[in-house]
């Protein structure tokens, strides 16, 4: 009982002591998923329960948009690269990223086993992006500019592209709100499943940086 007790407490707090950072079981369920052709027709009906929150077009919920409740709360997913997609659907199903709201919608229970893991990715990889996402107030996008070319655009793309190979999500037409609060959440070690290179990255930030960069990559 002991030793159970030490090994739920080591992979439930210290989750990056057992996973590297791409979040891959490597031979395990997640890297299983991306090899999978997915079943758009059935990621449809599983994305129905995904909707609750995320809308029924993937455009996650910001003023204008949604139920909208608390700012940056849902992001964008449509269009989202899968390989994404996947990674963090497991991180949090793995409690490799803290999420409690999604957490339980991430299990069997809702989305199925690997197949529909793949399935339901595939279709929100799909869905057409919502390009009126929320943007910040836009007063020194130039500075934000200068700061995305020089510390972000290499993994993430001059455009906000992302890199589907190296799991770097698209920032493009995502929402203000929530890649503000993810940054300061990477910066302070909340999040959990960050990159260890961007972490080291952001530390020197300060606060206005950080809402000036976030702005200039919500109109990408």
């Amino acid at each position: 009982m002991y030793i159970k007790l030490i090994a739920f407490i080591f992979i439930v707090i210290s989750p990056s002591l057992y996973c590297g950072w791409d979040g891959l079981d490597r031979g395990g369920k997640s890297e299983e998923a991306m090899k999978l052709v997915p079943n758009i027709e059935n990621g449809k009906n599983i994305y129905e329960t995904c909707a609750l929150c995320h809308t029924e077009q993937g455009w996650g919920m910001t003023p204008g948009i949604g139920r909208y409740y608390v700012p940056g709360a849902y992001p964008q997913l449509a269009g989202q690269h899968q390989s994404v997609l996947i990674k963090q659907l497991y991180d949090i199903r793995d409690l490799n990223r803290d999420n409690p709201v999604m957490y339980p919608f991430t299990l069997d229970k809702y989305i199925g086993g690997v197949q529909d893991v793949a399935d339901v990715t595939g279709y929100i990889a799909t869905l057409p992006v919502n390009q009126q996402n929320h943007h910040g107030k836009g007063d020194n996008l130039k500075n934000g500019k200068k700061l995305y070319e020089k510390n972000c655009s290499r993994c993430h793309g001059d455009n906000g592209e992302g890199d589907k190979d190296n799991f770097y999500p698209k920032l493009s037409n995502q929402h203000y709100q929530y890649m503000l609060r993810q940054f300061l959440w990477i910066k302070e070690g909340k999040r959990r499943n960050a990159n260890i290179k961007m972490i080291k990255q952001i530390q020197n930030f300060k606060y206005k940086d950080i809402v000036d960069v976030i702005d200039y990559a919500s109109r990408l």
